[in-house]
C-alpha cells in the first residue's frame, strides 16, 4: 500500500506505516530524515492508497482566536481553509486529516472523532480532531492516568511550533497499526 503522510517532518506516522511493510512517504516544506519529499504537499496528492494529513493549524485553530479577525481580514485564515480543503478533496479513497479544535468544524463539518494522547499511552491532554474518509475511528490502545496539558504550558522558543505539532508516538503507532488492517478500512458506499 502507498501511504502519503502530509505535513509531517518527524516521520513518526510515516514510520508506523513502514513498520507494517507499506511504501510510506512523508511530505513537508521542512526537511526530514528517511523517505521524505521536501515540497508543498499539494504538488504530490495523486497516486496514494492512504493519505494521513496534519495541515498547519496556525490560522484555523481556536487557540489563536484573539487574532481571528485580523487573520480573516488579511486572508491568512482563508489560505488555511483552502489548504485544509485541498487535502479533504485529494484524489484518494482513504484520508485522515488531523487538526486541533478550530473553525473547520463550522466551515467544513464536525470531525468524525476527537482523541486525546492519554488514550494512547501518554499522560497528557491535547484535544485532537480527526476528519476521516473511509477509515474507521481509532480505537484507544493504552488508556493511562495523568492529564497534564504540557503543550499548552510550553514556553516560548524558536522550536515551539515544531514541538507543538509533533504527533504523539502512541497516536502515530495506532494510525499505522489500525489503518493498515482491512477491518479498519471502510469502502465507499455506492449510491
Amino acid at each position: 500500500m502507498r501511504v502519503l503522510v502530509a505535513c509531517e517532518y518527524s516521520g513518526r506516522v510515516r514510520d508506523a506505516f513502514i513498520r507494517h511493510g507499506h511504501d510510506a512517504m512523508s511530505c513537508d516544506i521542512l526537511p526530514a530524515e528517511g523517505p521524505h519529499i521536501q515540497d508543498d504537499v499539494l504538488n504530490h496528492l495523486e497516486g496514494w492508497d492512504r493519505i494521513c494529513a496534519f495541515p498547519p493549524c496556525t490560522h484555523i485553530c481556536v487557540s489563536g482566536s484573539r487574532w481571528m479577525k485580523e487573520k480573516r481580514e488579511d486572508g491568512r485564515q482563508q489560505k488555511g481553509i483552502d489548504f485544509f480543503m485541498a487535502l479533504v478533496n485529494a484524489p484518494c479513497d482513504h484520508i485522515a486529516i488531523e487538526n486541533p479544535v478550530g473553525i473547520m468544524s463550522t466551515v467544513y463539518r464536525k470531525p468524525d472523532q476527537i482523541i486525546q494522547p492519554w488514550l494512547f499511552g501518554h499522560g497528557e491532554t491535547k484535544t485532537t480532531c480527526l476528519w476521516l474518509k473511509n477509515l474507521s475511528l481509532l480505537e484507544p490502545t493504552n488508556v493511562v492516568e495523568g492529564r497534564e496539558n504540557r503543550i499548552w504550558k510550553m514556553g516560548p522558543s524558536e522550536e515551539r511550533s515544531k514541538l507543538r505539532s509533533l504527533t504523539y508516538q502512541g497516536i502515530a503507532d495506532a494510525m499505522g497499526d489500525q489503518w493498515s488492517q482491512p477491518q479498519y478500512v471502510q469502502m465507499e458506499l455506492e449510491a
